[in-house]
């Protein structure tokens, strides 16, 4: 066989199969981004920044807009998986850089799935009574990867129909919150807080739910199985994390109307008690179910994006070359198993508070590189073709990009100490790993 047709046959072994469309892709980022994180830390974030709390996802709002423009950006350049690993090396040139910032969205990501796992196997037990939440939380990860495994157009329609469920569990709470306010006429100061929280107790509270806006960055990384990537994926990004962004508010006000931050804080299942206070314990177990199917799709989208990034990095020989491997469905099924046998092996890890700092600290260093690779290649490659750009520049300066640094640096002094140090040691794994691979 000739060289040049062995060199197609080899590219075409190791592609993906193009399948969505800009619709597929937008219910793609909207299911991931409406996923676990208002579902369940809506409660833990009310109890921080009390009935300020829609200002907290106001801010994790704009601080997400800034990174969403750069990824918008830099995917039009670049419409590849391990789309960070690809920002980060073609900017600095540095593998080893590359694959940290890779490395952290694999493990953020990982852990975040096996918490949420955890959630799902907690709301399944409460509605069945019987059960534990380890055993239903492997099960759904082990009956994920195997949907991962036969392809993203399956992964696409579970995720169609569950980003339309929970997003009607939100419009539900919605709904709720505008029939007390044009029925009950509820007295509520929708800026009332703890005593003592203040501005610095919103900032810390958009550390934490930060984790719900998580999901629009991981978008770019299915750009290999999207048709046109160049225009599609900048405009899917940017439409879902809108969306999102309206929904997420108006959640948050209708939930402090109905019930207040200390019936949020004090609830297991917040957003059911907030429908309770008009439907009942009916309405309080339909947000439930809902919740199952949130909690999934947030699982599954995740699973595919993390093992997406890992196969990735294998082409880019950052992992061992086995994990580019492409199967007969055209699915990378050596980079789903890791991503499945890890998260089962993370079960084991702690509530979901802590994991979900842990994931938002790695998040914000991603972020803070993402928007420094931008910077960096507007004056390194100046002609690259760019179908979408970030607006608001200085001559070459994307100025929202360096707004996006800016936020996402200050976010990390709103983190414990000792959740800096956890993610220093996650990072020092990494570069471990890295050399172990390299050296093989």
């Amino acid at each position: 066989m000739p060289v040049h047709k062995r060199i197609h046959s080899l590219r075409q072994k190791y592609r993906l199969k193009r399948e969505l469309g800009l619709l597929q892709v937008t219910l793609y980022g909207v299911g991931v981004i409406l996923g676990a994180g208002i579902y369940a830390l809506i409660g833990v974030g009310a109890g921080i920044a009390g009935n300020a709390l829609w200002i907290a996802f106001g801010i994790s709002a704009v601080i997400a807009g800034f990174t969403a423009l750069s990824y918008a950006e830099l995917s039009s350049m670049f419409p590849r998986s391990a789309a960070e690993y690809v920002y980060t090396h073609k900017a600095f040139g540095k593998k080893t850089l590359a694959f940290v910032v890779s490395w952290l969205m694999v493990i953020t990501g990982i852990v975040a799935s096996a918490t949420v796992a955890l959630g799902f196997g907690g709301y399944l037990e409460a509605l069945l009574g019987f059960g534990t939440p380890l055993v239903f939380a492997a099960a759904l990860i082990a009956i994920l990867s195997i949907v991962n495994w036969r392809g993203i157009r399956l992964s696409a329609q579970f995720n169609n129909i569950a980003s339309l469920l929970e997003t009607l569990g939100l419009v539900i709470v919605v709904l709720v919150g505008v029939w007390l306010f044009s029925t009950v006429h509820p007295t509520v100061d929708i800026f009332e807080m703890p005593i003592g929280a203040g501005f610095g107790g919103i900032l810390t509270a958009t550390a934490l739910i930060f984790f719900a806006f998580i999901g629009f960055e991981e978008v770019v990384n299915i750009s290999e199985e999207t048709k046109n990537p160049r225009k599609t994926i900048p405009r899917a990004l940017l439409i879902s994390l809108l969306i999102s962004t309206i929904l997420y508010i108006l959640v948050s006000l209708s939930a402090v109307y109905a019930v207040g931050w200390q019936a949020l804080s004090a609830s297991p299942a917040p957003l059911a008690t907030v429908v309770r206070t008009v439907w009942g314990v009916a309405g309080g177990q339909l947000l439930a179910i809902i919740a199952l199917f949130a909690t999934a799709n947030t699982v599954l989208i995740s699973m595919i994006t993390m093992s997406r990034i890992i196969y990735g990095m294998g082409r880019q020989n950052s992992m061992p070359a086995i994990c580019a491997r492409v199967g007969k469905r055209r699915t990378p099924y050596v980079a789903i198993a890791v991503v499945g046998l890890l998260s089962l092996a993370m079960l084991s890890l702690g509530g979901i508070k802590t994991i979900a700092l842990l994931t938002d600290l790695g998040i914000f260093v991603v972020y803070l590189f993402v928007n420094l690779s931008l910077i960096w290649l507007r004056y390194k490659k100046p002609l690259v073709r760019r179908p979408f750009r970030s607006p608001i520049n200085i001559g070459r300066f994307p100025l929202l990009a360096g707004f996006g640094v800016a936020a996402s640096g200050l976010m990390l002094l709103y983190f414990e100490p000792m959740l800096l140090v956890l993610e220093a040691a996650v990072m020092a794994i990494g570069v471990g790993i890295y050399f172990f691979v390299r050296r093989s």
